[in-house]
């Protein structure tokens, strides 16, 4: 006798997304909107060019309290916390013992705590894991109840600042409390798309009035996974458990950026972390990864998308396979990001991509695809 399979979740727009005829699929456990009745293409360049509503409450909101958090939560990724200032944000990864990605999280400092914004499939074991590796240190607490609304395009501050005008204070990558009819929000000037943008963390019960709110506002339409998911391969910005999962390390990701000085070789507080002696080794240069992360573009008009096998022209063994692949709606031609053999990953490299059973040309390519328009100030 077959199990009954699990219900899906739903988040707290659940009743909304259906209201305004969304198509739902399953996604991280949730019944979520792939995309609304203007379709994919529309929602992507409608955030290109003015500003989406998203609903990424299925992501997981976690804090972090006590004089020891800080320094706890070194002890588990290879970025600088201590050192991080009230209010600001970073990107951040969580590793396992071999310098494995366990997830690719974004935390702020917000002086009474640091905020965590973890994926949504992976929240779970997250909790679990910090919970395990420095619930003695300091207070790990979940607030997976929260909803979480993404307001992403290059006219998201014009809308926002209708409903709260302080947010025009916020640059990229830092954040603030904020009050809207009684709720308490936490909003950041960030986001998945390349765009300027903002997310906003606020109580369920005021998610559905407040994304009406937004909604209402000429500039802003809603948004599905769809077009999430082509904004952010646009951006060049990795898809946990597609891009990226525990057998990459941040070098083979090309996420040595992410990594601040004070935490690597050399540094005050170099190492410390989980797998840190062999993540230190591929960055500094001592034992480079055999694998790089890569932009790549199709020199035919065929998208090539994930599991792709890569070649050399005319050799039989791969060299690399793409993760992530589609039609960018900006550029109108096949782009996609995939694992290379280092040998193959300069810019220009021709590689062909098997695609049901052919070789379709395919060049390595910078990332991102379409440059970022964050609004650093």
């Amino acid at each position: 006798m077959s199990a009954e399979p699990t219900p899906l979740l739903h988040t707290p727009l659940h009743d909304l997304h259906l209201a305004l005829g969304a198509r739902m699929v399953p996604f991280a456990g949730y019944a979520m909107p792939v995309q609304y009745p203007k379709g994919l293409l529309h929602e992507h360049q409608h955030t290109r060019r003015a500003a989406g509503l998203f609903d990424v409450s299925h992501m997981g909101q976690i804090t972090l309290h006590g004089p020891d958090a800080a320094a706890a939560l070194e002890s588990l990724m290879p970025m600088d916390v201590l050192g991080l200032g009230q209010h600001r944000q970073r990107y951040g990864l969580l590793l396992n013992n071999d310098g494995g990605i366990l997830d690719d999280l974004m935390f702020v400092n917000r002086g009474s705590d640091l905020y965590l914004v973890v994926n949504g499939a992976c929240k779970h074991a997250d909790l679990a894991h910090l919970q395990a590796r420095i619930g003695q240190r300091c207070s790990v607490q979940p607030h997976f109840e929260r909803a979480l609304l993404a307001l992403q395009g290059p006219l998201a501050a014009q809308a926002l600042q209708r409903l709260l005008p302080e947010v025009h204070a916020l640059v990229f990558m830092t954040g603030m409390p904020a009050r809207w009819e009684g709720a308490d929000l936490y909003i950041t000037r960030s986001g998945y798309t390349g765009e300027d943008g903002f997310e906003i963390g606020l109580p369920a019960e005021a998610a559905r009035a407040f994304a009406e709110a937004l909604l209402r506002q000429p500039e802003v339409e809603p948004v599905g996974l769809g077009a999430r998911n082509s904004l952010r391969l646009e951006a060049g910005l990795c898809l946990y458990g597609q891009d990226i999962d525990t057998t990459t390390t941040p070098a083979e990701a090309a996420l040595g950026w992410a990594i601040q000085k004070v935490r690597r070789s050399g540094g005050a507080r170099a190492g410390g972390f989980p797998g840190a002696e062999r993540v230190l080794a591929q960055l500094d240069g001592r034992e480079p990864p055999s694998r790089l992360r890569v932009g790549l573009r199709a020199l035919q008009r065929v998208p090539v998308r994930e599991p792709a096998a890569l070649h050399l022209p005319g050799a039989d063994a791969p060299v690399g396979h793409v993760t992530s692949g589609l039609l960018s709606p900006t550029l109108d031609q096949p782009i996609a990001m995939g694992y290379v053999a280092r040998d193959h990953t300069a810019t220009g490299t021709v590689l062909h991509a098997i695609v049901r059973g052919k070789p379709v040309p395919t060049e390595v390519v910078p990332l991102p695809f379409v440059t970022p328009r964050y609004h650093r100030g």
